[in-house]
C-alpha cells in the first residue's frame, strides 16, 4: 500500500441488535449481562471495563478484541 492510499473505515450504521441475542450474551470475563451501545456498535460490560465490537452484525466476544475503558470514569 502506498503512502497516498488510505484505508477506509466501515461506516457505523447503528444497526439494532436482536433483544433475544442481547439477553443470551454475557461478558466472558464477569458472566454478567451486557448493555448495547448503538452509536459505538459495541456490547459493553461496565463491571469489567470492556466494550466488545460488533462487526457486520456479529458480536466479537473475544477479550483481546475488546476496547478497555475505566468503568469509574464512564459512570
Amino acid at each position: 500500500m502506498s503512502e497516498t492510499e488510505t484505508v477506509s473505515q466501515p461506516e457505523k450504521s447503528g444497526i439494532d441488535i436482536d433483544p433475544r441475542l442481547l439477553e443470551a450474551l454475557v461478558c466472558p470475563v464477569t458472566r454478567r449481562p451486557l448493555t448495547y451501545d448503538k452509536a459505538a456498535q459495541e456490547l459493553v460490560s461496565p463491571t469489567a471495563g470492556l466494550a466488545f465490537p460488533i462487526r457486520s452484525g456479529v458480536p466479537i466476544m473475544l477479550v483481546d478484541q475488546a476496547r478497555k475503558f475505566d468503568p469509574v470514569k464512564a459512570a
